[in-house]
């Protein structure tokens, strides 16, 4: 397990119930997800003393699950892309949210002409729990997406009010 980057997903099937995939915290305690066979999905915590026997256990919808996906999910997009663009002086990463009912839920990444307008480009979308990167211009948002997008302030700045007021 390493965590330079890199964390050790321990997957265990649980005969008649499902699937465990849980890892280590730096502090031993594993945190995890139990999906079972009739598609209930649980988040399990372990107690701190015994990294075998469960603290907590939270049932979640599978929206719920796509949206604690979704705040774990695409802030680490985020922060890898702005180390990456660490060197690059005027060059912003940000995470824009598509507003359920917003303007734009139900239309594509092209109907908000986003780079033209903009300069900005959307670089990935977050949706329940998935990274879409490299959307197209025919790719269509749902309300509750995170769209990862790359540019100048500015840009990014005039890219929340497109997305907020069409």
């Amino acid at each position: 397990m390493g965590y330079g980057g890199w964390v050790n997903v321990e997957v265990t099937p649980l005969p008649g119930i499902g699937v465990r995939k849980d890892f280590a915290t730096r502090t031993g305690r594993r945190i995890g997800v139990v999906t079972q066979r009739d598609g209930h999905i649980e988040l399990i915590v372990s107690k701190s003393d015994d990294p075998d026997a469960c603290a907590a256990s939270i049932p979640l919808t599978a929206d719920e699950a796509g949206a604690l996906a979704n705040l774990l999910g695409a802030p680490q997009l985020v922060a890898q892309l702005t180390e990456e663009h660490r060197d690059l002086p005027g060059i912003s990463t940000r995470q824009l949210p598509i507003r359920p009912s917003g303007p734009f839920d139900g239309r594509t990444l092209g109907d908000t002409a986003m780079r033209t307008r903009t300069g900005v480009s959307v670089v990935a979308v977050a949706r329940a729990g998935q990274v879409h990167p490299s959307p197209t211009p025919d790719f269509t948002f749902t309300g509750g997406d995170l769209l990862v997008a790359v540019g100048t302030s500015e840009g990014l700045e005039a890219a929340v009010k497109i997305l907020k007021y069409g």
